[in-house]
This record gives structure tokens, C-alpha cells and sequence, in this order.
């Protein structure tokens, strides 16, 4: 199975356990995306830019305040939730949900999902 299937079965398997769900990004560090399954009129290259920018600009405020290794981050504005996690050293993962969202099995899924990509982008 090659990595884009890989990372589609990931992609699938958040889309399918959580209802809420409106997108899902996976980015480069560089802000490339690698592959998404995004709704709504989204453009996933701006997507993939900003969660990049966001994922250096959390890991350089948890050096900064000694916080250790960034994890993740989570945006909350008044129309949707979004979410983002260090998927190791070579990628980020974006969940876009509805606001009213259940964070918490969003975190709980988004949290091995991010685990799985790490391993498959090796």
C-alpha cells in the first residue's frame, strides 16, 4: 500500500468517527499539503500554509517558555473549531469542525491519528 493510500485510510478513519467533522489537512512543515479531505470552498494550499505557520509558531512558544515539545494547538472562533497537531518532525495535521464540535473525541481520535501519520511519513 503506498503512503497516499496510507494516509487516505487516516483521513477516512477521523471523517467516518467523528460526524463533526467539515475537513481534515495533512501539511508539510514547509506548508505544502500532502493530501486532505476538505469541504466548504476551502483552498487546502492557504490551509496547509497556515497551519504550517502555526505549527512553527507554537513550537517556537513552547521552546521559548521551556512548555517542552509542541503538541498541538486549538482554534476556536465563532463559526467552527480548528484544530491542529505536530504529526512528527515532517508534517502537521488540520481538523476543521463545526463549532458545537465534540472536542473531546476530536482531541482523542486526532491525538492517534497524528501518531499514525508521524510513522507513515516516517
Amino acid at each position: 500500500m503506498s503512503k497516499q493510500d496510507e494516509l487516505n485510510e487516516v483521513i477516512n478513519g477521523l471523517r467516518s468517527a467523528i460526524s463533526d467533522i467539515q475537513g481534515v489537512l495533512i501539511a508539510s512543515t514547509d506548508g505544502l499539503p500532502i493530501n486532505h479531505s476538505i469541504s466548504g470552498g476551502s483552498d487546502p494550499g492557504r490551509v496547509a500554509a497556515m497551519a504550517a505557520t502555526a505549527l512553527g509558531v507554537g513550537r517556537r512558544i513552547s521552546e521559548s517558555l521551556g512548555a517542552g515539545t509542541f503538541s498541538e494547538n486549538t482554534i476556536r472562533g465563532s463559526e467552527r473549531q480548528i484544530f491542529l497537531y505536530a504529526a512528527g518532525p515532517k508534517a502537521v495535521l488540520a481538523i476543521l469542525s463545526s463549532q458545537d464540535g465534540n472536542m473531546g473525541l476530536i482531541q482523542m481520535e486526532a491525538r492517534d491519528a497524528a501518531s499514525k501519520i508521524a510513522a507513515i511519513l516516517g
